[in-house]
């Protein structure tokens, strides 16, 4: 199925589904995805075979001015964003000075449009790295992701590049003493000719067992809506995504399910 890279350092603004109007930073290559994990719904595709970049990363001055150039436009047409949202092709983390850009971001945030957020979207992988942690801690919205709490189903859904442990992230995820949020793509579907649905009693469960370890401060919870690289995946319903949400606010966690 048809997938896309997002091919500027600063992309949009865009109307996200759970974030309002975001205005994207892009801190990988702008023709290729480098990520920690290779998802099988990721809508940038999956990682590529190889060295296929040639833009490599930008660097944290170009990223600065890019962002100030563009702030300055949207403040100009009095169209400011609601979210400054670190995405794009891959994990925003794995940028080398992940914690400068983000102060840079912080600054030109307080003086351009001073009632924005800054998120980031990340995959959990680097929280071994004090300077990534330290960064996140800085965000308004720290969006850590937690697919399910089975390993099994975690190399399906999520195929990490290297060694991955949930107890450990579990762990570092606890450390942030409530200071993020935990979003989940519910799915399911073949791949590899091996099937898996994280929607499962026994996954619901388990995952509402760690949550209750991590205590996060909200939990995002939704569906693939749009192209995957993987055609045998299967969307959930809104009415089984609305169920999972009602189990975990009797859980006393605040949620915001997209139907």
């Amino acid at each position: 199925m048809a997938t896309f890279l997002f091919d500027k350092t600063i992309f949009g603004p865009v109307i996200s589904r759970r974030l309002g109007v975001s205005l994207g930073v892009n801190l990988l290559p702008n023709d290729s995805k480098i990520c920690s994990f290779d998802c099988i719904y990721c809508e940038c595709g999956l990682n590529p075979k190889g060295d296929k970049t040639n833009s490599g990363l930008p660097s944290r001055e170009q990223v600065a001015q890019l962002l100030e150039e563009k702030l300055k436009q949207m403040q100009a047409e009095k169209q400011l964003p609601d979210v400054i949202t670190f995405a794009g092709n891959g994990e925003p983390t794995l940028h080398p000075d992940f914690e400068g850009v983000i102060d840079d971001t912080l600054a030109l945030r307080d003086q351009f449009a001073p009632k924005a957020r800054v998120a980031v979207l990340s995959n959990s992988t680097r929280l071994k790295n004090s300077n990534v942690v330290n960064a996140l801690l800085k965000v308004d919205d720290n969006i850590l992701k937690l697919d399910s709490a089975i390993p099994k189903t975690v190399e399906i859904m999520n195929c990490p590049n290297g060694h991955f442990s949930i107890e450990e992230v579990v762990k570092q995820l606890s450390q942030f003493n409530g200071q993020l949020i935990i979003q989940t793509m519910f799915l399911k579907g073949t791949y590899n000719n091996q099937p898996f649905d994280n929607t499962t009693d026994e996954e619901v469960t388990e995952w509402l067992r760690l949550l209750e370890i991590i205590r996060p401060e909200k939990v995002m919870i939704y569906s693939i809506a749009r192209d995957t690289p993987i055609e045998t995946l299967e969307k959930i319903s809104s009415e089984k995504i609305t169920e999972i949400a009602e189990l975990a606010r009797k859980k006393g966690f605040i949620v915001d399910a997209t139907i």
